[in-house]
């Protein structure tokens, strides 16, 4: 079969481009100044490339075994594997400065320190945020700005991001202070975040704090640094904070109408830490809610429910309404069960039993002892209370009352002893009966 016009044509077409590129090649690759480039570069990989295992293990010994699995031990196993890659960075760098000192060219260098940079940060970020969003965010930034810096537009393009401004007031505010302020703000809060976690950790371990001291320093803490990070982001691009006066004074009116129900759960959280009312464990009552408390925040506490219910109660309603601390002073709790007898029982036998029913419930203490009194006499029974105490009532009280009442009723069963229900007797006396009388309507029709 014969070739086509168009098969010829395409052929030529990229014979053409062919011829076109091996000349290029010939123009700007195969020169001694670009292959003693491409030597270098190669040379440094290589170099670093044999050091790698030394530098490795040096830095495993500083930084230690561990078996934390925290931000920092992250940051410092990504690190570690990422040493090749980093001293090629350096190296590469440091040619780039040396060849620029010394007029002579530096292009395919720092090409190759372009790409390695972005491939360690790229590595870097995903190794350590483990967040695909972000991940790809920092992937695009890196291999935008090491693509224009390989065509050599970085510095047209830094120029024009600059002049891309306006001013407000004595402010100077371009799309390049923007996007440096976006991500030098970004790294600055994610750094904060991963300070106050190591912190975090560090303050739980201390045991001699309270767990109330514990939240307050750490919730202090968090704020501290992110509040850091934040000035120190504004800082860094060159922005007075002063500029701010008139935006912190709006801030402040809007803080004083439209979140002053979020500043004071805030504050009434502080409260809460420095007064050490409610606490991490603590089993707690308010309204309708009964749980224990999981944990402390900024704005709510965490109540779970012995139905594994978990409720987050703003931290405003725990100092304006009444709120039933069960583990205050301790873990013991008080409870009652009321119980009726027949008329016809043995009363003292019937507290007896009750007693014993009450010390074979495995939860009911023994110290205080149980008791059992009469509480008074009812319409159809003799009333008996059952006095008890349990501990950690977050296990639990209605089921140390059902089991109480079991135990109660299979001992009243095997003892002859009567649980009475609502009796009424109904007396009728002969002749009490009154006549009917006659309808006043059917006297007017007759």
């Amino acid at each position: 079969m014969g070739l086509t016009v168009v098969d010829a044509i395409n052929a030529e077409r990229l014979l053409a481009l062919l011829d076109r590129f091996g000349e290029w090649l010939l123009v700007h690759f195969f020169v001694p100044l670009t292959l003693a480039q491409f030597a270098a570069a190669l040379a440094l990989i290589a170099i670093a490339a044999a050091i790698r295992a030394p530098l490795r293990r040096t830095a495993a010994r500083l930084v230690g075994g561990g078996n934390s699995d925290g931000p920092v031990r992250r940051i410092a196993d990504t690190l570690l594997a990422l040493v090749f890659p980093i001293v090629a960075i350096a190296l590469l760098w440091l040619a780039v400065g040396v060849a620029n000192g010394l007029n002579l060219p530096s292009r395919v260098i720092g090409v190759a320190a372009s790409l390695f940079s972005a491939w360690v940060l790229i590595r870097f970020v995903s190794g350590v945020a483990g967040d695909t969003t972000l991940t790809r965010s920092v992937s695009f930034l890196a291999w935008t700005v090491a693509a224009l810096n390989i065509v050599g537009l970085l510095d047209v393009t830094v120029s024009t991001l600059d002049a891309a401004s306006f001013e407000l007031g004595s402010l100077r505010i371009s799309a390049l202070t923007v996007i440096k302020g976006i991500a030098v703000l970004s790294l600055l809060l994610w750094l904060a975040i991963v300070a106050s976690g190591a912190l975090e950790r560090r303050i739980r371990s201390v045991g001699d704090l309270t767990p109330s001291v514990q939240v307050l320093l750490i919730n202090l803490s968090k704020i501290v640094l992110i509040i850091i990070a934040i000035v120190a982001g504004i800082s860094s691009v060159g922005i007075d904070l002063t500029a701010f006066a008139v935006f912190t004074g709006a801030l402040g009116v809007g803080i004083g109408f439209g979140l002053q129900k979020i500043f004071g759960n805030f504050i009434s959280g502080i409260i809460i830490l420095l007064d050490k009312s409610i606490k991490p464990g603590d089993v707690i009552e308010i309204g309708t809610t009964y749980g224990r408390v999981m944990s402390l925040g900024a704005r709510y506490i965490s109540v779970i429910t012995p139905d594994a219910h978990e409720y987050l109660i703003p931290n405003e309603e725990l100092i304006t309404q009444r709120v039933v601390n069960w583990s205050f002073s301790d873990q013991m709790v008080r409870q009652s069960a009321d119980i009726g007898i027949h008329y016809k029982a043995d009363l003292r036998k019937a507290m007896g039993l009750c007693l014993e029913a009450a010390a074979e419930v495995e939860r009911i203490l023994g110290t205080p002892k149980p008791k059992c009194f009469v509480k008074g006499f009812g319409d159809s029974s003799v009333d008996l209370l059952v006095s008890y105490w349990i501990d950690y009532p977050m296990n639990g009280t209605v089921n140390v009352r059902s089991e109480l009442f079991l135990n109660i009723w299979d001992k009243f069963h095997a003892h002859g002893i009567e649980i009475p229900y609502p009796q009424r007797d109904i007396y009728i006396k002969e002749g009490a009966i009154a006549a009917p009388q006659p309808s006043p309507a059917l006297n007017e029709g007759a």
